[in-house]
């Protein structure tokens, strides 16, 4: 079950109208434990920067905080996954957001299977409501028995997954590829607690490669094959993933 609410107010068939017309807009995906989630500030900082960029205004993280709140209390839930949209309805003053709350999830974490497509998102720094096209190569990846779709540009350049960022290990350094793409929360806590480098990563590269993982709001988890290069699992590293993200702190909402 889905419980929304718009402007700290149950959803009704008027308020929908926004959201249900309207393919403008951003949002960021959260998961809550105990009313807490890791990496707030940057759940906030996203959403502010977005709304700046895409309607010329700033978002009040207290609002937003607020709003998280009175839907988590009137939906009885303690543990949930949380998305927060924004729209900007021409004429209005300030921004609309809705907020969704849906049971906790967390990424399976069995090795994936990735297909790789050409496909660049618009705008690829924001998480905005724009997503046909990623959501196509995703589901054309499930229907073919793979679990993400990574894209890449027409050169073959890597950029991330249609749901998820993508690292790979050098048996060194965790190796993010540097190229246009969403900065994900799980990415944004994990990178400057892991020996971290960006680098260009292209198809060609992946066989230099000794591991990989995804990462996205849901959590983490290793990659067994790209294509045709295939991947053993590091337990080594996968361990030293998981304790550089158990050290991450839970914020109070």
């Amino acid at each position: 079950m889905t419980y929304i609410e718009i402007n700290g107010a149950p959803a009704t068939a008027d308020t929908l109208r926004v959201p249900a017309l309207t393919s403008y807009g951003h949002f960021t995906a959260m998961q809550v434990r105990d009313r807490r989630v890791r990496g707030l500030d940057l759940h906030l900082g996203r959403l502010d920067a977005a709304t700046r960029e895409l309607f010329g205004a700033d978002l009040d993280g207290g609002r937003v905080r607020a709003e998280i709140r009175h839907a988590l209390e009137a939906a009885e839930a303690r543990d949930a996954s949380v998305r927060v949209y924004v729209y900007r309805p021409d004429g209005d003053e300030r921004a609309t957001l809705m907020v969704t709350v849906r049971p906790p999830q967390t990424m399976a974490v069995h090795p994936k299977s990735v297909t790789s497509v050409p496909y660049v998102r618009e705008m690829a720094h924001i998480k905005h409501l724009g997503a046909f096209g990623q959501s196509h190569h995703l589901t054309s990846a499930l229907r073919a028995g793979f679990d993400e779709a990574l894209l890449t540009d027409a050169q073959g350049v890597v950029t991330e997954g249609a749901i998820t960022n993508i690292a790979f290990w050098d048996g060194t350094s965790v190796v993010w590829p540097d190229a246009p793409s969403l900065l994900g929360m799980t990415m944004a806590l994990l990178e400057p607690r892991l020996p971290s480098v960006r680098r260009r990563v292209t198809l060609a590269d992946l066989p230099s490669y000794d591991a990989a993982f995804l990462t996205n709001s849901q959590g983490f988890a290793p990659v067994r094959r790209i294509d045709d290069v295939a991947y053993a699992v590091d337990a080594e590293l996968m361990a030293r993933v998981q304790a550089a993200y158990d050290a991450v702190a839970w914020d109070v909402i």
